[in-house]
């Protein structure tokens, strides 16, 4: 009997062969025509009799492909741990001279954000160490693209958290109009902020946000980022997932140079 190894490493073969529309395994210029024949109607045999190794070995194909993209995107993380981390451009809450940071990846206008506001607004008051950087990622077109420069517009004023808060506990669509009526309740400089808006450095900071999501392979929003890390979307248990990541890096340590 075949070992589960070769079990497993016969039928992605044939699997392979099947998708390419090849009537020889890849390992088949190895063989001559006939040996190749014969080798293909013993593995074809033996998964006519084992046809859960076909189940088997696609578990197999998935669990390796998931292993060698986190590998790829822990190593994305580490070399762009500045950009991620420690980045002068984005809005720090929490402690800013905490033990461990929350990256949030977000858009205005995304609804999972919204739903999840509330469970980083627990972590903050929650955890009295924890750091959490709000990286503006506008990927819902130009409302939110507007409501981000406004946004990061908004710091040099001192309430950009009050209005980012705003923001996603607004009702509908957010576009430049609705921000700039939320930025009025709030009491900042509409005028400046409408002109600070397309400012360079506001230019930089989307790019530099949206390149290091390309890199690190942020694909929607919301996205958290703690260490090396990732909770895509907002699950139902998020915050429990946050306070678990978070503990864990306190305990065992960061494994990037810096998070």
């Amino acid at each position: 009997m075949l070992s589960k190894f070769l079990r497993l490493f016969a039928a992605a073969g044939l699997i392979a062969a099947l998708m390419t529309g090849s009537a020889a395994l890849s390992a088949a210029e190895a063989f001559s025509n006939d040996e190749t024949k014969a080798i293909e109607n013993i593995v074809k045999d033996y998964i006519a009799k084992n046809p859960e190794i076909i189940g088997d070995a696609f578990l197999e194909l998935q669990r390796r492909q998931t292993t060698e993209q986190e590998a790829q995107q822990s190593q994305a993380i580490a070399k762009n741990a500045d950009a991620l981390f420690r980045s002068d451009y984005d809005y720090v809450a929490g402690n800013s001279e905490g033990d461990v940071t929350v990256v949030e990846f977000f858009d205005y206008n995304c609804p999972f954000c919204r739903r999840a506001f509330n469970d980083i607004v627990k972590l903050i008051k929650t955890d009295s160490k924890v750091r959490v950087v709000f990286k503006e990622l506008p990927l819902l077109g130009k409302p939110s693209e507007d409501s981000a420069r406004l946004a990061i517009a908004a710091i040099p004023q001192g309430k950009y958290f009050e209005f980012h808060a705003e923001l996603l506990k607004t009702k509908g669509r957010v576009t430049k109009s609705v921000a700039l009526k939320v930025a009025k309740k709030l009491g900042l400089d509409v005028e400046k902020l409408e002109k600070d808006m397309n400012d360079p450095n506001v230019d930089a900071a989307l790019a530099a946000n949206r390149t290091v999501a390309d890199k690190i392979g942020v694909q929607g929003t919301p996205l958290y980022l703690i260490g090396d890390q990732i909770i895509p979307g907002a699950p139902e248990d998020l915050y429990d997932q946050l306070v678990a990541r978070v503990n864990e890096v306190r305990t065992k340590g960061c494994k990037i140079a810096v998070c």
